[in-house]
């Protein structure tokens, strides 16, 4: 079973990672859908998309649900049916949900050189990122991930990563940070979380717990 870690940060969030081993076929297997579910998995040319999204249902089965639990609102964004907030990631062979009480983004990316060229459209801060370094790289992700576990937060979209939300100025090893969004309508800020697996960044954010 390819269950790859649980993180418990808080006593009311935990977050499970999937790496994505199994083919298509067998993560199919004694996998109910719902109806939109089975039309959205059809519509997914990817094959490495699909077996993320099925993945992330055996994720949720891991977490006591199912896919009937959960239902999106009309900008995307995620919920379940009992209330707690949920966010959900893949990427290539890896995915992970996190489930909490509070307010929660999550993030999980490949640490990929690419980044580097594309850092000025969603950060300002003054570094040398033309230097792609592992360092450099791994922090651009950090930042990557963090705007984008704090875009699913926000509830109405249509946010920019560069201008409305901020992300403050870490260390690799401090393993967290904060960050905020800034925008008409909403001004708040949240911790942020982050670590290594393998060759791919975990970010999550959080609005209340330490």
């Amino acid at each position: 079973m390819p269950l790859y870690k649980t993180i418990k940060p808080h006593a009311n969030t935990i977050i499970f990672v999937w790496n994505i081993k199994d083919s298509l076929a067998k993560l199919s297997e004694n996998m109910p859908l719902s109806d939109n579910s089975i039309e959205r998995l059809k519509h997914m040319r990817s094959e490495l998309h699909r077996r993320g999204f099925l993945s992330v249902r055996h994720l949720l089965k891991t977490a006591g649900y199912t896919d009937f639990d959960l239902y999106y609102t009309p900008n995307g964004k995620p919920h379940l049916k009992d209330g707690k907030n949920i966010s959900i990631t893949h990427s290539y062979e890896f995915s992970a949900i996190i489930i909490s009480d509070y307010e929660i983004g999550i993030d999980i990316e490949k640490n990929r050189s690419k980044i580097t060229r594309i850092a000025s459209k969603f950060t300002d801060y003054k570094v040398d990122f033309e230097e792609q370094t592992a360092e450099q790289i791994e922090k651009l992700t950090v930042i990557w991930g963090a705007k984008e576990s704090l875009y699913k937060i926000y509830p109405y979209g249509g946010l920019t990563f560069r201008n409305d939300i901020k992300v403050t100025p870490f260390k690799l090893n401090d393993a967290k940070t904060t960050a905020w969004i800034k925008s008409t309508d909403w001004d708040k800020k949240y911790n942020i979380q982050f670590e290594k697996i393998e060759n791919f960044t975990l970010v999550y954010a959080h609005d209340n717990f330490n």
